[in-house]
């Protein structure tokens, strides 16, 4: 795992998200379009920020674990960039059934003050590690976390059913119907390949810049979450989003770490992006 000291930059990005009216600190990954025939090419980028508003994350070789395209079969991606490039990969669609991305980085730590960390996991409604630190009382100090990434993101085609892939990521969000159909969208969220119960799972939204492509995530507005459900104990969870547009889905699980010496709890951010109504320029 990664022994590196707190993330440089990310104390005040966090802290500025928890002000911010949308109070999230989300990761995702965009690509350059969001429906490809065989033939297209199709460039990854990676933001993070709050109310799917954010900037553009260089690739961190060092802190990637997986990177994957999954089509007809599977496609390493982790040689598509070396460390400091703004497009972590470019790649040619192999059919016109449509591509599901998928990264998992290593861990990286954080530390905030114990009040600034309380009401971190109240807005992320992180209920089970905000009810054990308040039964620690002042015992529980600051807030030491290590956090990993989970995204996935659709690049749309004929096959809907490559959409609901199980990639096995430590924690996933996986549609259980067609994510650009309309109407509420059902998903099911997986820890460690497991339904996970009680998760908050939020869904942002913005607008397309053209028929197929996202705006610049760090030129739009931040918002707020358009839909948000917990999951049941099947981890299945059902969110009202309509509308055209990209989509985020979000959701995150913290549990006391496994490695005490570098931080006292562990996170994982899972986010799923996808569009509705874009088609084919």
């Amino acid at each position: 795992m990664n022994r590196n000291p707190t993330v440089s930059g990310a104390l005040p990005l966090l802290l500025s998200c928890l002000a911010g009216p949308a109070r999230a600190h989300e990761m995702w990954l965009a690509p350059s379009r969001y429906v490809a025939a065989a033939g297209d090419t199709v460039a990854i980028r990676c933001y993070v920020g709050t109310g799917f508003r954010g900037e553009a994350r260089p690739y961190a070789a060092t802190r990637t674990l997986a990177f994957r395209l999954h089509s007809p079969r599977e496609t390493d991606l982790r040689g598509a960039a070396v460390n400091g490039d703004p497009t972590f990969a470019r790649f040619v669609a192999p059919d016109g059934g449509g591509t599901l991305v998928s990264y998992l980085s290593d861990f990286a730590r954080i530390e905030l003050p114990a009040r600034e960390f309380d009401g971190y996991l109240k807005l992320e409604g992180l209920d089970g590690p905000l009810a054990e630190r308040a039964r620690a009382g002042p015992a529980a100090g600051p807030g030491r976390e290590r956090y990993a990434r989970c995204l996935k993101t659709w690049i749309a085609g004929g096959n809907a059913n490559r959409a609901q892939m199980v990639m096995g990521l430590p924690l996933e969000i996986v549609p259980l119907t067609d994510p650009r159909a309309r109407g509420a969208l059902r998903v099911r969220v997986l820890f460690r390949g497991r339904p996970l119960e009680g998760a908050l799972v939020r869904a942002w939204h913005a607008p397309l810049e053209g028929p197929a492509s996202p705006r610049d995530a760090a030129a739009r507005d931040s918002v707020g979450p358009a839909a948000q459900a917990r999951t049941d104990r099947l981890g299945m969870a059902t969110l009202a989003v309509g509308g055209f547009g990209e989509w985020m889905l979000s959701a995150v699980h913290m549990v006391p770490s496994g490695d005490r010496g570098e931080a006292d709890w562990e996170s994982w951010w899972a986010s799923y992006t996808f569009a509705r109504g874009a088609r084919r320029r």
